[in-house]
């Protein structure tokens, strides 16, 4: 009598620790993260933007070779954690963006120093001190929603900040609202493409 009590205690002492073992819970993806970049700048004439980006020169033939600044704004400390960055014109990611001429977008590490540099917009070539700064997309005055993909400048693991400068050499210079926005990454991971074979 006194084993078969025993035998019944341990099976229930089983019995209760698998009821306390984890299960994984399927995960749900997380949600896209909207940071604007810019505020909508109405368009307004070259010569009466009064601030110059005279670290920046351009190779044109018509108007100024030193951009002036039409507006500027900046993140805040970000991760992507497997996420791709793209532009939109809103929040919610359904509008594309505009600017005339140019964006500069900086990235900056945890400490404010900058360590990569891209143009999208309608511009000739940029320069940056002696370096040619990097197109990114086409060169046009609008944009489709998320058509600029900023991935590939943002370090992957290390948290970063990114500054937007909106630039005009020509003309009239404006931008429409521009927000940074982050969207988990849903392409299988290398796991899942390896048993799809």
């Amino acid at each position: 009598m006194h084993s078969r009590t025993l035998i019944l205690a341990a099976a229930w002492g089983l019995v209760a620790c698998a009821r306390q073992v984890p299960t994984s819970a399927p995960t749900t993806p997380a949600a896209p993260r909207a940071v604007r970049l810019l505020l909508d700048t109405p368009a307004q004439e070259t010569e009466t933007l009064s601030k110059r980006r005279d670290d920046l020169d351009i190779d044109t033939t018509e108007g100024e070779r030193t951009p002036r600044v039409v507006t500027t704004g900046q993140t805040p400390l970000l991760r992507l954690e497997g996420s791709r960055a793209r532009l939109y014109g809103d929040a919610r990611a359904t509008l594309g963006i505009s600017v005339d001429n140019f964006l500069l977008l900086e990235v900056l590490d945890a400490k404010g120093q900058r360590v990569r540099s891209a143009v999208v917009g309608f511009t000739e070539g940029v320069h940056m001190g002696k370096e040619q700064v990097d197109a990114l997309g086409r060169r046009a005055f609008s944009f489709e929603p998320g058509e600029v993909d900023l991935t590939q400048l943002l370090p992957e693991s290390e948290p970063f900040q990114v500054r937007a400068t909106a630039l005009d050499y020509w003309g009239v210079g404006r931008v429409s609202d521009v927000f940074l926005v982050l969207v988990p990454d849903a392409r299988p991971s290398s796991d899942d493409d390896l048993r799809g074979q």
